[in-house]
């Protein structure tokens, strides 16, 4: 059975151990199956994959590290996320998304709301707390977004099908 393709940013170390540490502990165990992420796109053909790889491959070869900074906390309802802004990655995903015209669903076709989920489908008080508490102590700061992944979706966890990290110079 073809699995739908997924896109991700990844983080640097320092900000990936910093993620899913958050992840860790605010995530229901039994739904955290990934590390923290920054989905780009959620619903790719599998028919593609190769066209795909050979994208990814290219933008992160061409392209540096993308400017990024933490904005603020996103409420989810049932869960919390920190807002990414960086207009250097959606840049980046625009031009993925151009060239993959005719094969995004659509809830990949709109511009995203760039976001690290760190806890989600929780009952919405629990969820109401973590923001009050995110939010008492949030200060604006860069985070490093080091490369993209490509993965299937397999219903719950992913599988990972290969990493591109950024390697273009400023």
């Amino acid at each position: 059975m073809a699995v739908p393709l997924i896109v991700t940013a990844q983080m640097g170390k320092a900000d990936q151990a910093w993620a899913d540490d958050l992840r860790k502990r605010h995530f229901l165990a039994e739904r955290n199956f990934l590390p923290a992420h920054i989905t780009l796109f959620h619903h790719l053909p599998p028919g593609h994959v190769d066209e795909i790889r050979h994208r990814l491959s290219s933008i992160a070869r061409e392209c540096p590290r993308p400017a990024a900074s933490l904005k603020g906390l996103i409420s989810l309802g049932r869960g919390v996320a920190y807002e990414v802004r960086s207009p250097e990655l959606l840049a980046i995903r625009e031009e993925l998304a151009d060239a993959l015209t005719g094969l995004l669903v659509p809830q990949d076709m709109g511009t995203p709301r760039l976001h690290i989920t760190i806890q989600n489908k929780v009952e919405p008080a629990i969820a109401k707390a973590l923001l009050a508490q995110l939010a008492a102590g949030f200060q604006p700061r860069p985070l490093d977004i080091s490369e993209l992944v490509l993965w299937r979706y397999l219903g719950g966890p992913w599988d990972e099908v290969q990493r591109w990290r950024f390697s273009g110079v400023r």
